[in-house]
């Protein structure tokens, strides 16, 4: 019988390869000319692999093994398990258009400078030159879509094609000798991304009903849920500690707006602390500008506080790239855990879209004021996803499969520990900490939201009520939350459900550990499910 290492060395080299965007995202590059193939053939083969690689582990007795290798051995098993349960059961690629992008492929040779312009050029011309057949199998593949994924997917590949003819020529004018080998691939890569579009309008305009039902039912949300979570929480527990999460926060930010604007602890003064706070905000001008600066006060007070070990990486902000507008406001792209090359943090802010009308556009700054920045880089940033992202990229372990097996729910748990972490100490004074509880509330509804939806057949009119609500949402935010919880399905738990599991981790630091080393310590075995966190230590 093999033993563990070179078995999970063996999976791990078969998953990249059967998946380029997931190696390129990790920081390996090898298969940088390739796109996935999701054609009947290929889909076959990989869930061969995966029935082989589960089979294979299923021979492993993990007692045999240090508790390092035992933590690797179950991440793999999972990975292994998830990647045959998405598909066999889910089988998104045959229904979500989502799934055919190759914007978020291309962008991250043309964006990142991992290697010389005409090493990355040679690769995205192998990359543009499968678009083509890639989304000739899409438009084989894809039956009954839900309308609402069908028009994001409309907006996602316009922004692609936007992407290519944007984007590409500045890396060209680096290479030009790559022009001819780019530019007919690049040409042919846009024509059938237009093609591709016209051909989901079509299907749009032809379909008078809604599509497929964007919600999943019971049985295959809990299914993916325990996939996507990896904990011993079952879904009915998740909810109860949601909704008493929900009054506990409520409480909270009253007896906070009190604070602020005076009079009784309801929800009219949180009301009106909240405008107060709204009216300060930035525009599409601006907030790019803001962004920076909050990052460099989150900095100073974490190093002043002695938090966290803080590194050297570099972290940038930009525009989020319009093809990945639609679902978040913001995003921490961070170089990955296999990645050997110095390059920087991504922290990406959405601007809003150019043909919003003028109450919409004031709506979603009055969501995203100044005090709501500094908070959202708390979480995307500093000492959130930036930071833990580039302590985890610091692990080396016998395996590489921390670097495949990252967990959603520790990633999104720590940046949210993180916001609390910081106002309690005081960061950004009140305002900020009125803006983090409100977050909270949020991310509560979230979860909420994501079991109700799926699971429940929530209407959209509760839904916004809730939102807008218990929530204290502006109008604009709830309705692309709303958009968020059809278009995905269990992603918006991780948050709750990693924050109640990473704060639980944090607040058993032992007697005599300081803070910093507590946290450092947390930070450092990669991101596993906290679940496996505890294993690791000790706890």
């Amino acid at each position: 019988m093999e033993s563990f290492v070179p078995l999970a060395e063996r999976i791990v080299e078969a998953v990249l390869e059967s998946r380029p965007g997931l190696a390129t995202s990790v920081g390996d590059h090898r298969y940088d000319d390739r796109l996935p193939d999701l054609s009947a053939g290929a889909v076959a083969a990989d869930q061969a692999m995966l029935k082989e690689a589960a089979d294979a582990l299923s021979e492993i007795d993990p007692d045999a093994l240090d508790v390092a290798e035992q933590v690797d051995h179950a991440l793999l098993s999972s990975l292994v398990d998830r990647g045959l349960f998405e598909s066999t059961e889910m089988r998104a690629h045959e229904w979500d258009p989502l799934r055919h992008n190759p914007g978020p492929l291309l962008h991250a040779l043309l964006a990142r400078p991992f290697a010389p312009a005409d090493v990355r050029l040679t690769s995205l011309a192998g990359r543009l030159a499968a678009v083509p057949d890639a989304l000739a199998t899409a438009r084989a593949t894809l039956r009954d879509m839900p309308r609402i994924h069908a028009e994001t997917a409309v907006g996602q590949f316009t922004g692609t094609a936007a992407l290519i003819r944007d984007e590409l020529p500045a890396l060209l004018a680096q290479a030009p000798s790559q022009h001819d080998r780019v530019e007919p691939a690049a040409t042919a890569a846009i024509a059938a991304l237009e093609e591709f579009v016209a051909w989901l309008r079509v299907g749009l305009a032809a379909d008078t009903g809604p599509g497929r039902d964007p919600r999943l039912g019971r049985r295959r949300w809990e299914a993916r849920l325990w996939h996507t979570l990896d904990t011993e929480l079952g879904a009915a527990e998740i909810q109860r500690r949601a909704w008493a999460n929900l009054d506990r926060v409520t409480a909270e930010i009253r007896e906070a707006a009190v604070e602020l604007v005076g009079g009784r602890a309801d929800d009219a003064a949180v009301r009106q602390a909240l405008d107060m706070l709204a009216a300060e905000h930035p525009n599409d001008g601006t907030i790019v500008e803001l962004a920076g600066v909050t990052l460099d006060e989150a900095t100073d007070f974490v190093r002043a506080h002695d938090l966290i070990t803080l590194v050297d990486d570099k972290c940038v902000i930009q525009e989020m790239p319009e093809f990945a507008r639609g679902v978040a406001v913001a995003y921490c792209d961070s170089p990955g855990p296999l990645e050997t090359a110095a390059v920087p943090t991504f922290y990406c802010i959405a601007p809003t879209p150019s043909d919003w009308p003028a109450h919409k556009v004031e709506s979603f700054y009055r969501e995203y004021n100044d005090h709501m920045i500094r908070n959202l880089t708390v979480h995307e940033a500093m000492p959130g996803h930036f930071l833990q992202l580039a302590h985890a990229r610091r692990y080396v372990g016998d395996t590489r499969v921390r670097a495949l097996a990252e967990s959603g729910p520790f990633i999104e748990g720590w940046a949210v520990y993180a916001e609390e972490l910081m106002v309690g100490l005081g960061f950004g004074g009140l305002p900020v900490r009125l803006q983090q509880l409100k977050m909270q509330l949020r991310m509560t509804i979230n979860a909420l939201l994501d079991q109700l939806v799926h699971a429940e057949d929530l209407p959209e009119a509760e839904a916004m009520a809730l939102m807008t609500g218990r929530g204290f949402q502006e109008e604009g935010e709830a309705a692309g939350k709303w958009r968020r919880a059809q278009l995905t399905s269990t992603q918006l738990s991780t948050y709750f459900v990693g924050y109640s599991e990473v704060a639980e981790i944090a607040a058993a630091r032992p007697d005599g550990v300081s803070v910093r080393d507590w946290h450092d310590a947390m930070l450092a075995h990669d991101c596993p499910p906290p679940r496996h966190l505890r294993t690791l230590l000790g706890l």
